[in-house]
């Protein structure tokens, strides 16, 4: 069975493995996600779910949105994430996906969004080197440097390195491994790290690669 769930990056910490050797590891409250809707083939020209993760009050959603969990008869959540399944009838709606689905020493993609770091240059933003601090290169050392030629083609590439906002961008990280998991607490540990700030909202998949 196609696995996946919904969580919330706790942070990082460090736990020992069975032979004493530390394992730095990212703690994840993964779940419980409800199954908030199915989509088949004939209905919808694709298979997939739909995962619901954290309460939401019923004020706080609207009309459109309050229907769709009316339909489903479930409650309101605060994050929908849809997953593409060849087997989605593993899932009924209304099922509670909790984190022992996963593992210790299963393979997984995690993806999440990266932390907004605001307006950078290009040596922050794209590892540029800095310019020879001699005479004739200044006044200033972290410019990006020429554009391109005045005559052909005579403007800027399209995607040209530049300096700009970095951060807040989808990253996902693959082929990472579950080291522990806590059913009871609904707790995932990642080992490494993965993408966003503590209190952001990840998504734990089966790897692809594995």
């Amino acid at each position: 069975m196609q696995k996946a769930i919904i969580g919330k990056k706790i942070g990082m910490t460090q736990i020992f493995d069975e032979t004493g050797k530390v394992v730095p590891v990212t703690v994840v409250e993964a779940g419980p996600c409800v199954v908030s809707m199915k989509k088949t083939v004939e209905n919808d020209g694709y298979a997939a779910v739909q995962l619901g993760f954290g309460d939401l009050k019923p004020n706080k959603v609207n009309k459109p949105m309050a229907g769709h969990f009316k339909k489903s008869d479930v409650a309101p959540k605060r994050t929908l994430r849809e997953f593409r399944f060849d087997d989605t009838d593993a899932y009924e709606l209304g099922q509670i996906v909790k984190a022992d689905i996963f593992a210790a020493g299963d393979k997984i993609d995690v993806t999440g969004t990266s932390k907004g770091k605001g307006y950078a240059g290009v040596i922050k933003r794209w590892n540029f080197q800095r310019l020879k601090e001699t005479h004739g290169s200044g006044p200033v050392a972290r410019h990006g440097g020429s554009m391109g030629a005045c005559s052909t083609p005579s403007r800027v590439w399209k995607g040209k390195k530049m300096a700009g906002h970095l951060g807040t961008e989808k990253v996902t990280v693959q082929n990472l491994a579950v080291v522990k998991v806590d059913a009871e607490n609904n707790l995932i540990a990642v080992k490494g790290a993965i993408p966003g700030p503590n209190g952001g909202t990840v998504v734990i998949k089966d790897s692809v690669k594995a």
